[in-house]
């Protein structure tokens, strides 16, 4: 192995390293939050939790709220690319639907922490701004797998842009509902439902059934 492959293979250690640190860090942070309460959690409770120095917990974070919600913007951050993997024939609503259920497709079976840990994110005020900051973080890069899947022009076509930003609109809706009714669907069916209705109008069940 040469110096220049041992290095990248060093390089590519310290990067998961941190990556593995980073996501840790907002585990321990979620999961004191969810037992103490957010206000009795201090930013050295969760680096102790981990076995790290406060100053390590500054390097990824500027707040325990910012770290709670990365556990939401590792999901989003992955929609674009997941986009890009899906089938090419494919309808653009199926795909997005798909792309946005899978993180969730284990929702069907979730246990009582979970739903605690998801209601916590999206209810908190404290935590609702970061939350929505994922959410608004995403949309970029997905209105740009989107103009890609479209042939749209990702700076001069609005189309990408507005889908992506109602696609996460959707998702946040779609959680807060099936919170709402105490889990009485799957998560993944909901979000499903909620990013076909934006992504392909036509399918909005209240067009088709008027009351």
């Amino acid at each position: 192995m040469d110096s220049t492959t041992t290095e990248t293979a060093g390089q590519g250690l310290r990067e998961r390293k941190k990556l593995e640190t980073k996501q840790a860090l907002a585990f321990a942070a979620m999961q004191l939050a969810r037992e103490r309460g957010l206000e009795n959690v201090r930013v050295q409770d969760i680096a102790d939790a981990v076995n790290v120095s406060r100053r390590t917990f500054t390097n990824y974070f500027s707040s325990k709220e910012e770290a709670i919600a990365s556990l939401n913007t590792d999901r989003a951050a992955q929609s674009a690319e997941a986009l890009r993997e899906r089938p090419a024939g494919e309808p653009l609503a199926d795909s997005l639907a798909e792309v946005f259920a899978a993180p969730y497709e284990m929702a069907a079976k979730v246990d009582r922490e979970q739903v605690d840990a998801i209601r916590m994110m999206v209810f908190t005020p404290a935590l609702f701004g970061e939350y929505l900051k994922t959410l608004v973080q995403a949309e970029e890069p997905l209105a740009k797998a989107i103009a890609e899947r479209t042939g749209a022009d990702p700076q001069g076509d609005l189309y990408p842009h507005v889908l992506a930003a109602a696609v996460m609109a959707a998702v946040r809706a779609a959680t807060g509902h099936w919170i709402a009714n105490r889990g009485a669907r799957s998560l993944p069916d909901v979000i499903r439902e909620a990013v076909r209705q934006v992504a392909a109008p036509s399918t909005n069940p209240s067009t088709t059934n008027p009351r």
